[in-house]
């Protein structure tokens, strides 16, 4: 009875479980996490990582393999060719003029939207919603003859004008969508007070609750500048010379000093070239985007 009862346990409870064996588990675990960052880091940056590679990349080795991972040493003729091309200057300067003026256009009518949807009971409230999220779900290319016609009747046809406006159809709904969750997120008592002292829903909404949005304001101004920055399909259709083309389509049309071959080292000194302004941007407002981000998560 005695030899039986002492095998009455096959496995040791939990509890006396030896603590190197929950330490290997959280080893294990904490591993495998830092194996996924790491995986989807790689997958993020490599892209960006090969471009610079490459710009820094002599031309007659840009063919060879295997590749060089390492720009040893680096030369800097792509990008010098690059700045000496007045057709990527000229791009660069369009795309900053369309990109920030269509993200100041829709900052100003999307906020207004956002704080009357957001802050009122407005009949037809969820239709109105519905639709501005309706246009976020068509793809460009089902819009476009639309927008074609549109541009073209107004007489805006290969002008920045017409791309700041065309661009309102990408910029516009995400704008109303961020900021309207942003307002609803700011405590009431603050228009309250306001309109005890005599201010008026504008006056309350532009010295009260626009001053305290600049988070939002910060977030959504750059996701939509963003935006308006790498679109590619209206500026290719809406333009057709240098007058009015924006970067993205001036690179995909570059020729570079040769007609008999690809300049793959100007197209990736290029990409780079365009692509650094805006992680320079995240990067110095990054503290207000995480806030502007989470603003709206928390109500009061």
């Amino acid at each position: 009875m005695r030899t039986g009862s002492s095998h009455r346990f096959t496995t040791p409870p939990p509890f006396l479980m030896p603590r190197y064996g929950r330490r290997w588990g959280v080893v294990v675990r904490r591993v495998l996490f830092a194996g996924a960052v790491a995986l989807i880091l790689a997958y993020t940056l490599f892209p960006f990582y090969w471009a610079f590679n490459g710009a820094l990349q002599p031309s007659s080795r840009l063919y060879v393999s295997p590749a060089d991972y390492l720009p040893v040493p680096p030369v800097f003729d792509a990008f010098r060719e690059v700045f000496a091309n007045r057709m990527f200057v000229r791009g660069v300067l369009n795309s900053a003029l369309v990109a920030g003026g269509s993200t100041l256009l829709a900052l100003a009518a999307g906020s207004f939207a956002a704080y009357a949807l957001g802050r009122f009971r407005i009949r037809g409230r969820r239709v109105v919603l519905a639709l501005i999220l309706g246009m976020t779900m068509f793809p460009q290319i089902s819009i476009l003859g639309a927008v074609y016609s549109v541009i073209s009747r107004m007489g805006l046809y290969n002008t920045l004008w017409g791309l700041g406006l065309s661009y309102m159809i990408l910029t516009l709904p995400l704008t109303v969508w961020v900021m309207m969750n942003f307002f609803k997120s700011l405590p009431a008592e603050l228009e309250e007070s306001a309109t005890v002292d005599g201010a008026t829903p504008l006056q309350a909404f532009w010295h009260v609750l626009l001053p305290l949005s600049l988070p939002g304001l910060a977030t959504t101004g750059l996701l939509a500048f963003i935006t308006a920055w790498n679109e590619y399909l209206f500026a290719l259709a809406l333009t057709v010379d240098r007058k009015a083309r924006t970067v993205p389509v001036v690179i995909a049309n570059y020729t570079g000093n040769s007609l008999h071959e690809v300049p793959w080292g100007a197209i990736m000194a290029a990409s780079v070239t365009v692509t650094l302004p805006l992680v320079v941007l995240v990067m110095i407002f990054q503290k207000r985007i995480i806030a502007g981000l989470t603003a709206g998560a928390v109500k009061g």
